[in-house]
């Protein structure tokens, strides 16, 4: 085990540390102390903010979820690499006393940055110095693979003791027709999603919470979005995604109380015990989907709107002339329904669903290029429901087999996270899954 980092008020040079010794031995790093709580944050009973750019820590739910999407995302998924229990709560509670800091523009400890010392590592990296909050949220998610097996991995055993904790709609997604899941961009043990309103921002907590991590976990896959492709507030405008079209125009608000009982929070008749930690929860689904952009952009204005289903500019309903109008599929030309059997809005829309509705949460990403002059961009699509089983893999198995858009798209990243309830006063992430 590495040498711990000394307390803030320890002699710095009583220590040299070796950086070859840091990493050599273990390949993990430094173990920095947790600190407490932070007590610019105050208990909230939802996600509302409490300045125009801190978002409350801890309150019923996890921030994050019906939070007033910002406009930035860095997204991590990690595997656990220890198999004591003790060390992965540990972790865990410092995790949580760091994100509550970051999530008021504080660094990770007091002083993390700079002054713990010339002869030690910092204590906080030190990139968010002089940035305010910007509306940072942290939300938390475990996978199934913590449990156990897994589908994507069926020899895991239970390292942690909590097999029987797990709930039952905590599984690894289906495959899909026209599934390209790469497992490098897919499946975890735990998710940390930070959004914020500067990129920055977001970036120094998914580091910082990894850094802390040394030892425990190890970064699996992360994505960076920007531009959110969803609206999860009345005051918010519909986005457009890669595709230039406008995205979410029918998602679930936050405001849409009775909806977002139904179809996001996890209800306690859908666990028994012991999986009674998940009530007051939500399911994360995350797919990577990459656009083929080039060729999209090489179809003519009339096909994208057919296979989209809405007017381009305004993101109108075909038939309709304005964006909130409600689609009428019944509407028929003399070549057929105004809006196609295959386009993405009839396909997606809650009516073709028996009702079905998620809470979406997407952003927009580019990644570079392919190596063959392609951009890979695209759409990281985020989802929470109450029931994955029931809402989202119904949803895209008409999608994958039936939507015209798939010929444009390619999945290859997905995970499932399990997002427990928000933090009381004195709690810390997971405490209710291992106590």
């Amino acid at each position: 085990m590495t040498e711990p980092t000394p307390a803030p008020d320890e002699p710095t040079n009583k220590r040299r540390f070796s950086r070859r010794a840091l990493f050599g031995a273990t390949g993990a790093g430094v173990v920095v102390a947790a600190a407490g709580g932070v007590t610019a944050a105050k208990l909230a009973d939802d996600d509302s903010s409490s300045s125009s750019n801190v978002v409350a820590f801890r309150g019923t739910r996890q921030a994050g979820i019906i939070t007033e999407a910002q406009d930035r995302l860095h997204f991590a998924s990690f595997d656990v690499i220890t198999d004591s229990r003790d060390d992965l709560i540990d972790m865990l509670q410092r995790w949580t006393a760091a994100a509550e800091r970051m999530t008021t523009g504080a660094e990770t400890v007091d002083g993390g940055a700079v002054d713990h010392g010339e002869y030690n590592p910092p204590a906080d990296t030190g990139e968010a110095l002089g940035l305010d909050a910007s509306s940072l949220t942290l939300t938390i998610g475990f996978g199934p693979g913590l449990f156990g097996p897994s589908a994507s991995d069926p020899n895991r055993p239970d390292r942690f003791g909590i097999a029987n904790r797990k709930p039952a709609a905590l599984k690894d997604l289906p495959a899909f027709a026209k599934d390209a899941i790469e497992p490098s961009r897919s499946y975890g043990d735990i998710c940390v999603q930070a959004c914020a309103n500067d990129p920055q921002v977001a970036v120094h907590a998914i580091r910082n919470l990894a850094r802390m991590g040394f030892g425990v976990v190890s970064v699996r896959w992360s994505q960076l979005g920007f531009g959110r492709t969803s609206t999860t507030t009345v005051s918010q405008q519909t986005p457009r995604n890669m595709f230039g079209f406008k995205d979410g125009t029918a998602n679930i608000r936050a405001e849409q109380t009775d909806v977002v009982n139904r179809w996001v929070w996890v209800d306690p008749a859908d666990n028994a015990d012991p999986a009674q930690w998940m009530t007051g929860g939500s399911y994360l689904v995350a797919r990577r989907i990459r656009m083929d952009i080039e060729p999209w952009d090489r179809a003519n204005l009339s096909e994208q709107e057919a296979i989209v289903g809405r007017t381009k500019g305004a993101g109108a309903p075909l038939g309709m002339t304005r964006e909130d109008d409600t689609p009428d599929f019944a509407v028929a030309t003399a070549d057929g329904p105004m809006i196609a059997r295959d386009a993405h809005v009839r396909l997606a829309h809650p009516d073709n669903l028996n009702g079905i509705q998620i809470l979406r949460r997407g952003y927009n990403f580019t990644d570079g290029s392919d190596g063959f002059g392609h951009l890979d961009a695209g759409l990281f699509f985020i989802a929470y429901c109450r029931d994955p089983d029931k809402q989202f893999v119904p949803m895209q198995k008409q999608l994958a087999s039936k939507d015209a858009m798939m010929e444009y798209l390619t999945h290859n990243g997905s995970a499932l996270f399990a997002c427990p309830p928000g933090l009381k006063a004195g709690e810390w992430w997971g405490q209710h899954l291992f106590t």
